[in-house]
């Protein structure tokens, strides 16, 4: 990776949560669970976006290469506690379910890592509650939604801004209660949360609510100092919280916690009130308000299952095992907790601002246009609507939605699985082609040398049997006048001759011929081949489409030797026509065309194409499919070289029964210093002319 990508990286990746790049497998899991889509993938790597994220730590909790990072504060805290002064642990009622064993001897542990006072943060849900209470039961125009959980505010500020208004005015939990100790116990105390929430990290630097709370650790955080300071919580005593001590309060991190805190009324028929958990079901509610399809008076959002499946949690148990530890922890204290002394404290407290207000932070960008959609798809061979397989592969729940992804710069074009599959495997065939050519170049080259050598030797004796048997034939004639004689030493002559051709052949497939280079074009040159196969009674009945796709149709090269190469091409495919039984129609296309400096001629038929364990032979001099008598076998061999001689690229494809198609490619010029190509060059606008020949 250079400089500039790894200095990319790092601006998109900071933020509560980021990406340990090294660990990013590529499996779209985190895409697949963020609700925002604040997850850009660069190179393969998921990249969390810092503005859009909304903190929530879905991704977090389904990374299983655990390359999901959450900023921690751990030498923030181990400051704190260095420093003099009172430091005081607010711990969030979920506790019992990250400690489901050992959760009474939570309050010895802290104290013994240096915490002075160590109090419930479900009392700040005891103190807010009024105020939902006075919200339900005054008179409201919008559907009011909780703003406890700072996952739901981030979505709705970001997401849905025109429901910011919405948002209850009212701090949660963790912000109230550290005002109500600032207020009680002075300002200068040390005010530290620990819970399972992620988005905490991030709610108590907002400007409004800012120093009241001084740092935020996670459950796993705690986990850790309490393992660096060797401090064993299974062989502590088990210990209570400081006052003040929470009520009702201790059951928001369950769904509906908070309305029953507040004493809203409510049942399973009531309209009103909604209580809705899970980051799916609250965001397609708030998306409902948001277009008004919802009349409800009060909604109670939390983006987890309860904050008992905060994202740093760290339990095994599921669900319903985590929910009966906090209720039993409920039941167990309860009942304990003087109602004097706590409805003293509330009252103690009713002078204090627990209000506050919400902003527009609007991330939401623009929705690409149908045609935009449409052209995204089709790169990644998405036609029409048949071809979107939905499968998910790419962390989007449609390739409708990943298109709109990747139009707003949030995806790339290789997150499409099916799509990397199909061009892995043409990958394949071309590095099969390219190796199968390679041995062919490799075979042909060996077989070349040794063909020259060979020639050079046979030429000379020939040249003499020639010499010798044409003197021969003369005296035989003037002497004995012995015609059967002078025929056999014809024969020689006639034979010798033949091998002579068979040497000039072979001498130009190993490219050791001239080349009489002029500037010709090559579409006349090709019509004039046409027109003399049709001449020939036996293919009279193929049809031969030409289809010139030139902006210059003129090419340099030694015209001669190319039509040579051409014939030889046409009258294969024409014999191959002719051994069709099926009665179909026999057709030639050939397609000319300009393509980066060359002239590319691709020669199509439809006839018995060639068999996949003749491939690697076509161009081996000798070989041959036809019956005896009917070819050598040197054709293509001598094309391949004269190809070769100008600069060029031949190569075929073919299917056995469907056909095969001959491509060749030659250079504009010869030199190929002089070789123009079009690279980063807009090409001129080229004309398409179809010719029919019957």
């Amino acid at each position: 990776m250079d400089s500039v990508q790894t200095n990319i990286y790092e601006a998109e990746n900071v933020g509560i949560v980021s990406t340990i790049l090294a660990r990013c497998k590529r499996c779209y899991s985190c895409i697949r669970e963020c609700p925002a889509k604040a997850i850009k993938v660069i190179n393969g790597q998921a990249v969390v976006l810092s503005e859009r994220c909304i903190v929530c730590g879905h991704c977090v909790k389904v990374c299983s290469q655990h390359a999901k990072r959450i900023s921690s504060e751990i030498d923030k805290i181990k400051n704190i506690l260095l420093a003099k002064g009172k430091t005081i642990a607010i711990i969030a009622p979920s506790f019992a379910a990250s400690f489901p064993e050992n959760y009474l001897k939570l309050p010895t542990a802290l104290r013994k890592l240096g915490f002075t006072k160590v109090i419930e943060t479900a009392f700040g849900a005891d103190l807010i509650s009024n105020q939902y209470l006075k919200i339900f039961e005054s008179e409201n125009d919008r559907t009011v939604i909780s703003s406890a959980c700072p996952a739901v505010v981030n979505y709705v500020e970001k997401y849905q801004p025109e429901l910011v208004p919405n948002l209850a005015k009212v701090v949660s939990p963790m912000i109230a209660i550290a005002r109500y100790l600032k207020a009680n116990n002075g300002s200068k105390d040390k005010i530290v949360f620990i819970g399972p929430c992620i988005a905490k990290k991030e709610e108590y630097q907002e400007e409004e609510v800012r120093n009241s709370i001084d740092a935020v650790l996670t459950f796993n955080e705690i986990k850790s100092l309490l393992k660096e300071n060797e401090i064993n919580i299974d062989e502590l005593e088990d210990g209570d919280f400081d006052p003040p001590h929470a009520y009702l309060g201790k059951a928001y991190p369950l769904a509906g916690g908070l309305v029953k805190t507040a004493k809203i009324p409510s049942d399973i028929l009531d309209k009103e009130i909604i209580v809705v958990e899970g980051k799916q079901k609250v965001t397609e509610i708030i998306d409902e308000i948001a277009g008004n399809k919802i009349k409800a008076k009060f909604v109670d959002a939390l983006f987890c299952e309860g904050c008992i499946s905060g994202p740093a949690i760290d339990s095994d148990l599921n669900y319903y095992a985590r929910r009966e530890k906090v209720i039993n922890y409920i039941e167990k204290k309860i009942y304990s907790t003087d109602k004097q002394i706590w409805k003293s404290n509330l009252y103690n407290s009713r002078k204090l601002n627990f209000s506050r207000s919400f902003s527009s932070k609007n991330q939401r960008r623009p929705y690409p246009t149908e045609e935009r959609i449409r052209e995204i798809l089709a790169q990644t061979n998405k036609h029409e609507s048949q071809d979107e397989l939905n499968c998910g592969a790419c962390g989007y729940n449609t390739c409708r939605e990943y298109a709109v992804a990747i139009a707003k710069n949030l995806a790339e074009n290789e997150m499409c699985l099916p799509y990397l599959i199909d061009e892995l495997g043409k990958a394949y065939d071309d590095l099969n082609n390219a190796q199968e050519q390679l041995r062919t170049a490799e075979k042909l080259a060996s077989i070349g040398q040794l063909a020259a050598g060979v020639a050079h030797e046979i030429n000379n004796p020939l040249g003499t049997i020639i010499i010798y048997a044409s003197l021969l034939k003369k005296q035989l004639l003037k002497i004995q006048s012995d015609v059967q004689s002078a025929e056999d030493i014809e024969l020689i002559m006639t034979e010798a001759n033949r091998c002579k051709n068979i040497v000039a052949n072979l001498l130009n497939f190993a490219r050791q011929g001239k080349l009489n280079v002029t500037q010709f074009d090559l579409s006349i040159l090709i019509k004039d081949i046409i027109k003399t196969v049709k001449v020939i009674p036996i293919f009279g009945n193929i049809t031969i489409r030409i289809n010139e796709q030139v902006q210059t149709p003129e090419i340099s090269g030694d015209e001669d030797q190319l039509k040579q190469v051409f014939l030889n091409i046409i009258n294969n495919a024409c014999e191959a026509l002719e051994e069709l039984e099926d009665g179909r129609e026999k057709r030639i296309d050939i397609c000319l065309r300009n393509e980066e400096g060359f002239h590319v001629t691709e020669i199509s038929d439809n006839g018995t194409g060639i068999s996949k364990e003749n491939f690697g032979k076509i161009f081996t001099p000798f070989f041959t499919t036809k019956k005896i008598g009917m070819g050598t076998g040197l054709g293509l061999a001598i094309s391949y070289g004269i190809v070769k001689m100008h600069q060029g690229f031949v190569s075929f494809r073919s299917e056995e029964g469907k056909g095969t198609t001959f491509v060749v490619k030659l250079p504009a010029l010869i030199n190929r210093e002089k070789i123009k190509l079009s690279a980063g060059i807009e090409p001129l606008e080229s004309t398409s002319v179809q010719t029919i020949i019957n």
